[in-house]
């Protein structure tokens, strides 16, 4: 997954992409088609927002509100266009404009409003869910683009990346002579500081994107520091889980799932990793739980409220005999910041890490 909501299965960015387009797979034909639908970004279905639980199970996450904004940049920069930047499709792209800017996927758009560029901005994907950007046209249906929302818009610039589709609405903006920059998806913390210089080269703000790139991953750096020792040596297992349960979607996320930089970052074992799975997601089975062994499980928090809530959690085959399930303990963050990596990153490590080392709960 890759952006979070972007991760569509997904990104997120989406599953992201899934961004929702954020991660998009390369499993079983059938499971690459749910995480698709699923993952791209990250404002995928399956029930409301539910409050983000401790790792115990209980509480709210004070982060997850926080979450809900991003912070600009002090001052608007003035872009310095017109520039010619390449883009992740090979093509040469001249921008002249970045009066009207369409991100089309959750994570850029949180950069160009965090560049301090927001007001430009004239539409969003369905998977940039912060508050700034609520009221904006969404050009998306479900995660698709709509080529004809874009256009109507008559934007100056068109911000993708590698999981935006379908192909043909990207043609289309293409062929009304629109300058679409594709930008390729982040898959873990290392990518943080790369989109947002690309983005604000796009843009012709490069020193906001310095500062911006160098604030964030300060920030990120800061939280790291406070991840407890473990009393035991041991680092706490963590399976990261992709849930749509009004779609019959269970999926357990391995090495490509965009989870394990941030699990590794909190101090954690990535447990679909270390258990041997190489891919993105696979479906959840008794056996591939009772490998993966994790202490604790971490979830959206649309996935979880889409299962029911923690008592529909447990009732996943599987789930309610392994470490995490017995003590009921899960690690919650809303699906549009997950795997966004962008500004907001340091705001979902810290989320983790506070859920995850709460008194009495893994790791302690």
């Amino acid at each position: 997954m890759r952006n979070s909501q972007d991760f569509a299965p997904p990104g997120p960015d989406t599953a992201t992409a899934a961004r929702r387009r954020p991660v998009r797979h390369r499993a079983a034909a059938a499971l690459t088609a749910a995480v698709t639908f699923a993952l791209v970004l990250t404002g995928c279905g399956g029930g409301g927002d539910a409050a983000p639980k401790s790792a115990s199970g209980s509480g709210s996450a004070k982060s997850s509100a926080d979450a809900d904004r991003v912070e600009p940049l002090a001052g608007t920069p003035a872009p310095e266009l017109p520039v010619t930047v390449e883009s992740a499709d090979g093509r040469k792209v001249t921008i002249d404009s970045a009066d009207r800017i369409v991100p089309l996927t959750g994570s850029l758009s949180e950069i160009v409003f965090t560049l301090g560029l927001g007001r430009q901005v004239v539409a969003r994907d369905i998977t940039a869910t912060f508050e700034q950007a609520e009221e904006l046209p969404v050009v998306t249906r479900a995660h698709d683009v709509s080529a004809e929302g874009v256009l109507s818009l008559k934007p100056t610039i068109v911000l993708a990346d590698t999981t935006t589709g379908p192909s043909e609405a990207i043609d289309q903006i293409r062929d009304a002579g629109i300058p679409l920059l594709v930008v390729e998806p982040a898959g873990g913390l290392d990518d943080v500081g790369r989109r947002i210089d690309t983005v604000a080269e796009a843009l012709g703000v490069p020193s906001a994107g310095t500062e911006l790139k160098q604030r964030t991953e300060r920030r990120i750096a800061d939280v790291r520091k406070s991840v407890p020792d473990h009393a035991d040596g041991e680092k706490p297992r963590v399976a990261f889980l992709y849930l749509r349960g009004s779609a019959s979607v269970y999926l357990l996320g391995g090495a490509e799932s965009g989870a394990g930089s941030l699990l590794e970052a909190a101090g954690a074992v990535d447990a679909g990793k270390e258990s041997g799975l190489d891919k993105d997601f696979t479906a959840i089975t008794s056996e591939a739980l009772a490998k993966a062994a994790p202490d604790a499980i971490l979830l959206m928090t649309k996935g979880l409220a889409s299962v029911g809530g923690m008592d529909g959690l447990v009732k996943i085959p599987g789930i309610a005999e392994t470490p995490a399930g017995m003590d009921r303990r899960v690690v919650t963050v809303d699906d549009g910041v997950l795997l966004n990596y962008g500004p907001r990153t340091d705001r979902v490590l810290a989320e983790i890490i506070g859920q995850l080392y709460a008194k009495g709960g893994t790791g302690r």
